[in-house]
């Protein structure tokens, strides 16, 4: 008889997790989080939020999601320090829960990295293709340039840009930590000259009505289109989950992860409030739309070369954003075959890279695959509800890992215990409620699907049940 919510040893995934290099400092676990949180999220978010649910309060709504993911963030730090492996809350979800708990976490949890991926790959596409492309007289045919739901055949640009990005992952972890530390001072640099600028050109009436009076009928009396919108942008914050992900590869993961995570979730809500509030003071949130809304703002008020280097800060940020979510994907594809719940073959690593090299490759395939086909805000708002369930589970996880005996923590622990944890575990069901009604439906569906794979497949192979 099996018993689906058997507890993993925590001992197994340290000792499986051992083949894994311990490379990553502070530092780099900083540049992976912005790198992730400072992509799609702040170049094409807050146009599309503004112009659909909030209007310029759309610079309160990535304020809650940031309060929210902070309180959560610290949630995910005392996880990784009390277990520092890989596949972040997968393999916590299975250690507390159980492991048919852990599996639907971590089924969550891959749709939500695939679609990341291949979100930030279709943003990168429209930004690549309207503002360099476009303006030195390059158009590709409609049919190579979006997918069959926008009239086209595939978005080549988008899947052309997730190939480049795993072939640097493919090298090996010091490159990618390279390419990342790099490009994140980039794309930081070029923000933050885009706000200082922006500033000289913000018109007061663009903020009149800060929040338009249609969005304030608000389902069951809550939160109206600043509670929808922010349940849209978490997105935006899901790269510390990856840096937890990446636990089984920090130097003193108790120490490192929780300064990785808290000054990710800092800088990130610094610049998206302050980026939004320039946006839509330069434009009127209803002209904001748009797949590329900082290069379009520079337009309107006619910045022409300016516009072009917040193109190369998207560019170089959405790129980034990629690298870190291909990362975590892949690893949590590892952590599911190391456990046995999909093929063996996930689990391995590349003897001389020190890589899960076949995790990589079909986490390449279908992210590509995701950004050939589906448009940038079907992605979007699929990935968000993934992100919540997460969220929520590993917030009040906090309750029974205090009380686990077999577990010590001398690291980080979250504060305020146990209000705290429950409070942010609270928020995360209230924001899943706020999500569209179609995103919900979707994820229940794929949600169903992982438990008919884990009922025909993963506890038959799991070495936890053999």
């Amino acid at each position: 008889m099996k018993n689906f919510f058997k507890k993993v040893p925590v001992n197994t995934f340290l000792k499986a997790d051992s083949r894994l290099t311990r490379h990553l400092n502070a530092r780099d676990l900083v540049a992976l989080g912005i790198g992730a949180v400072i992509g799609t999220g702040i170049f094409i978010l807050p146009g599309h939020e503004a112009a659909q649910h909030a209007g310029p309060a759309v610079a309160i709504s990535f304020l809650l999601a940031a309060i929210v993911s902070g309180m959560v963030g610290m949630a995910y730090a005392e996880f990784s320090s009390a277990m520092p492996v890989a596949g972040s809350a997968y393999s916590f979800g299975s250690v507390i829960y159980g492991e048919i708990v852990g599996w639907i976490i971590g089924w969550g949890l891959l749709l939500e990295y695939f679609l990341a991926v291949s979100a930030e790959a279709t943003g990168f596409a429209s930004y690549f293709n309207n503002n360099i492309l476009a303006p030195i007289g390059i158009h590709l045919p409609k049919a190579l340039e979006a997918g069959p739901m926008e009239g086209g055949v595939i978005n080549l640009s988008a899947v052309l840009i997730v190939l480049i990005v795993a072939l640097i992952l493919y090298q090996g972890a010091n490159l990618s930590k390279r390419v990342e530390n790099i490009a994140v001072i980039i794309k930081v640099a070029i923000i933050i000259l885009f706000i200082a600028i922006g500033l000289f050109y913000i018109k007061a009436e663009n903020y009149v009505p800060f929040y338009p009076k249609k969005f304030q009928t608000p389902p069951l009396g809550m939160g109206g289109g600043i509670s929808t919108a922010a349940a849209t942008v978490f997105f935006a914050f899901i790269g510390f989950d990856a840096l937890a992900a990446n636990s089984a590869e920090t130097k003193d993961p108790a120490k490192n992860v929780v300064k990785g995570i808290m000054g990710t979730v800092i800088i990130a809500v610094l610049l998206y409030v302050s980026f939004s509030l320039v946006l839509t003071g330069m434009v009127n949130y209803r002209q904001l739309n748009v797949d590329d809304p900082a290069a379009y703002a520079l337009k309107v008020v006619g910045l022409t070369a300016w516009n072009k280097l917040i193109t190369v800060g998207a560019l170089v940020g959405i790129f980034t954003a990629m690298i870190t979510m291909l990362l975590g994907g892949s690893r949590l594809l590892y952590a599911l075959g190391r456990d046995g719940l999909l093929p063996d073959s996930m689990g391995s690593v590349h003897a001389k890279k020190m890589i899960p090299d076949h995790a990589v490759i079909v986490s390449t395939v279908v992210a590509a695959i995701f950004a050939g086909l589906v448009p940038l805000m079907e992605l979007a708002s699929l990935i968000n509800a993934g992100t919540l369930i997460a969220f929520a589970l590993i917030s009040f996880g906090i309750i029974p890992l205090r009380h686990r005996k077999d577990i010590v923590n001398n690291g980080f622990k979250m504060p305020l215990y146990p209000v705290l944890p429950v409070i942010s575990g609270l928020l995360s069901v209230y924001f899943i409620w706020m999500l569209p009604k179609m995103t919900k439906i979707m994820v229940g569906i794929w949600l169903i699907a992982g438990i008919v794979v884990y009922v025909t497949y993963g506890v038959k192979h799991s070495k936890l049940q053999k």
